[in-house]
């Protein structure tokens, strides 16, 4: 577990790619023209991840030799857009000299949750300085041109026009019509458990509602949250038992131990409630460094990836 973490970076309150697992196979070749170089590059490996994540959305590639990099035309829902790869960022050409600053989407989501037991010195030093003001407002940030274009969530009045309000294990939530039936067999799945399983009923007996669609950044820094686009829900229990739930609540009470807070501290959903929702794409907020507990996020792509 510390040889990963040591590995890890992180941006936006999750890992970034400690896991390009397969550099892109994109290869220049001098001596053919521009017709036969685009022919003989090979495609990233990792774009299928992004085809089987999202099976609706069409994403057609071309090797564009004087960038060295592949152009993605990406298509779903009468929308389309062209993309350059750039290491799974899907940015818009205008964005390109600007790589640097954003993320990949395809970072290693941890099949494990990091126990700060095992953290190094060197570990915690790395974790408070992404967590500091300064890098949280100007470190590098999410890219969220592909998502703007699959849930047309780059404005409001668009995005509106498809979130639904549904419920979940008995509770009102808002969310994007794109991940709802996600939602829903991931609902059946609990239920189903919660009839022998004590823990996962009390799970469902305990949760006081449940939070999906708001327009609103992340706190503390400009990226937005997956919230704004109905993608993300929070399971706020009726009580946590004075544990945490919260990296930055718990960085306002202990500012230079809060990363080191064990595990039994934190509240947490039952282990096979998170194995549910990653069964259908969604991750898991506590496994990242700093955690958010009560928080599920829908990227089969990342699931996929890891």
């Amino acid at each position: 577990m510390k040889r990963f973490l040591l590995a890890a970076v992180l941006v936006s309150g999750v890992f970034l790619s400690c896991g390009e697992k397969n550099k892109d196979r994109a290869v220049a070749f001098s001596s053919v023209d521009v017709h036969e170089e685009a022919t003989l590059a090979f495609e990233p490996s990792e774009l299928e991840i992004f085809r089987k994540a999202y099976p609706d959305v069409v994403f057609e590639s071309s090797f564009v030799s004087e960038k060295e990099d592949f152009l993605v035309h990406v298509k779903v829902e009468g929308r389309e857009a062209d993309f350059y790869w750039s290491k799974s960022r899907f940015l818009p050409g205008q964005e390109l000299p600007n790589a640097k600053d954003f993320a990949p989407l395809l970072y290693a989501y941890p099949v494990h949750t990091p126990d700060p037991e095992f953290f190094s010195e060197q570990d915690v030093i790395s974790i408070k300085e992404y967590a500091s003001e300064e890098n949280r407002k100007n470190g590098v940030r999410t890219p969220m041109f592909l998502y703007n274009l699959i849930y047309e969530s780059d404005k409001r009045g668009p995005l509106e026009t498809h979130i639904v309000k549904t419920e979940f294990l008995g509770k009102r939530v808002n969310v994007h019509e794109r991940i709802s039936q996600a939602l829903l067999r991931v609902e059946k799945k609990i239920l189903e458990l919660a009839e022998t399983d004590p823990e996962v009923k009390s799970f469902v007996t305990e949760l006081d509602h449940a939070e999906g669609y708001a327009w609103r950044s992340i706190r503390d820094n400009e990226n937005s949250s997956f919230h704004a686009l109905g993608t993300a829900v929070d399971l706020i229990p009726r009580g946590v038992k004075n544990k945490n739930v919260y990296w930055a609540w718990r960085r306002d009470k202990d500012p230079e131990n809060w990363m080191l807070l064990p595990l039994e501290r934190r509240w947490m959903p039952p282990e096979k409630v998170t194995l549910i929702f990653e069964s259908e794409g969604f991750i898991w907020g506590g496994k990242w460094l700093i955690w958010d507990t009560i928080h599920y996020e829908y990227h089969p792509e990342l699931l996929l990836y890891s």
